[in-house]
């Protein structure tokens, strides 16, 4: 599964999602993880109403199951939402390793119910169909 966080300096989960410079993506499963890229961000991230700045933000973390922010608007939140991504704010300066062995720890046991959906995110659905026939001989 694919995780994004919201950060400045590429180490740690410091940033708003809005004004973040970086979101940084890793893959990970409970027997490892691994950075796949960051995406950087330019021009006036600052706080303005502008929410036309979120959607390369967007764009950037579509693939991923959760985003790690250190803050996150209510729109941006509802945004993030509505797309089956799962946000979690840290309340201070986190270092990313740290969080994904964490994570790890809990992929290795068994995840809460909210993980185990969100593990699921872009996973095809198999329906088993069959014929009406078949189960009555069964």
């Amino acid at each position: 599964m694919k995780v994004a966080f919201s950060t400045q300096d590429m180490q740690r989960v410091d940033a708003h999602f809005g004004w973040a410079k970086n979101i940084a993506i890793y893959e990970i499963s409970a027997e490892e993880y691994h950075f796949l890229e960051a995406v950087q961000f330019d021009g006036e991230l600052a706080e303005d109403g502008n929410e036309d700045k979120l959607a390369p933000k967007l764009e950037a973390i579509k693939d991923c199951a959760i985003l790690y922010v250190a803050a996150i608007g209510g729109s941006g939140a509802a945004r993030v939402v509505a797309m089956k991504i799962h946000p979690i704010k840290v309340n201070e300066p986190e270092p990313i390793h740290g969080i994904l062995d964490k994570l790890q720890v809990v992929l290795q046991g068994t995840p809460p119910p909210w993980l185990r959906k969100v593990m699921n995110k872009g996973a095809e659905k198999a329906f088993n169909f069959y014929d009406e026939e078949e189960l009555s001989h069964a």
